[in-house]
């Protein structure tokens, strides 16, 4: 399909981790249609993630299922009526929630592809588009890059990115200072949406404490949620040496993104920042209990990954207890070696354990 695409919506509804790994679709169109303007339809909660991405012209937020029935309604109705006036030429659909077929039938664009989902096949929702794209790839960054088989595109750009203004940084080390925090430092974000993916605070009291007698200063965060403040309150107790919490829950996410683009090294389970990590090449350890680790890991050449399922049997997806704790398995050991391993005082300056 060789058409030079002026306006081009790309429509994404799902959580910050997952926005941040459409990055490489925007990339690509951007690539492949340079004087295009690239916009995003996401929920209103995520757009932080991708607010200071140069290569996005601007961010249309849709209400979650938090919202009340009306509030989404009235959302709806005026994004209805803000994108037909917007006029694109190309939709470039990654989510599977059935509204999005009613939406793109009100906006009357010409090119309409989306990915081809197993459980909408429906004949309302295949007319909504010009063609469907089988979706393809072991990992999530080649199968959101498959949706564009359609356009023809010979050359993809397969890197994930997290944006961030230079003031983002200039705030987090000044916070950085205040704490007493240097150059070397070392970012743990150890909490996660759902318990299944969370590891033992005691646990990550050990590696802090490995951390710190290799002359690392260790900086927790996490979201503003008081679970999440708790967790980073109960393991910094744990540790012999206080690491710094002072910015937990009070960064945002370009501000995390740089705060982690300039540490030596990530920690973190399955969610948003260890893709950050891998989105600015930082490099990092990654924990994964019974999701797919395959599919869902960052995509980084500079990581170090933990499976829970290495060490004892995973459930499938349909038989996963949601409150079970399915890292536990992992040794605190296991993961100070891989710090040894990763760190540049370490044995192993990098660990190429992901696709090239």
């Amino acid at each position: 399909m060789d058409k030079p695409f002026r306006k081009i919506l790309v429509v994404k509804m799902r959580f910050h981790g997952d926005m941040l790994l459409t990055t490489p679709v925007i990339s690509t169109l951007k690539q492949n249609y340079p004087d295009a303007k690239i916009d995003v339809l996401l929920y209103q909660d995520t757009m932080p993630i991708l607010s200071e991405n140069p290569e996005i012209n601007a961010l249309y937020g849709i209400k979650n299922k938090k919202a009340g029935a009306m509030e989404k309604i009235s959302n709806f109705i005026q994004l209805v009526k803000t994108l037909r006036a917007n006029q694109y030429d190309l939709i470039v659909n990654l989510t599977d929630q059935w509204i999005v077929a009613l939406l793109v039938r009100m906006l009357n664009v010409p090119v309409r592809i989306s990915q081809d989902y197993s459980h909408r096949q429906s004949s309302f929702w295949r007319n909504s588009f010009t063609a469907m794209a089988p979706l393809q790839g072991a990992n999530v960054v080649e199968s959101n890059l498959s949706v564009l088989a359609p356009l023809g595109i010979s050359s993809n750009v397969a890197r994930t990115t997290m944006s961030y203004n230079p003031s983002c940084w200039e705030r987090v080390r000044s916070e950085l200072d205040k704490a007493g925090v240097g150059e070397r430092y070392v970012v743990i974000q150890p909490t996660a949406r759902q318990i299944f993916k969370c590891w033992n605070n005691e646990k990550f009291s050990q590696v802090v404490d490995a951390l710190h007698d290799r002359g690392y200063e260790v900086v927790l965060t996490s979201g503003p949620g008081q679970d999440d403040l708790a967790c980073v309150d109960a393991i910094a107790q744990g540790c012999q040496t206080h690491p710094v919490t002072a910015l937990a829950g009070k960064v945002t996410f370009p501000e995390l993104g740089a705060l982690i683009d300039h540490a030596d090294l990530f920690i973190g389970v399955d969610s948003a920042p260890g893709h950050i990590a891998a989105a600015v090449d930082t490099p990092l350890i990654c924990l994964f209990g019974a999701t797919d680790h395959n599919f869902w890991r960052p995509w980084s050449n500079n990581m170090i990954q933990f499976w829970a399922g290495d060490y004892r049997a995973m459930p499938p997806r349909e038989q996963r207890d949601r409150n079970e704790m399915y890292l536990s398995v992992i040794p605190a050991s296991d993961v100070i070696a891989a710090v040894d391993k990763l760190l540049p005082s370490g044995r192993v300056s990098s660990v190429a354990d992901t696709p090239s």
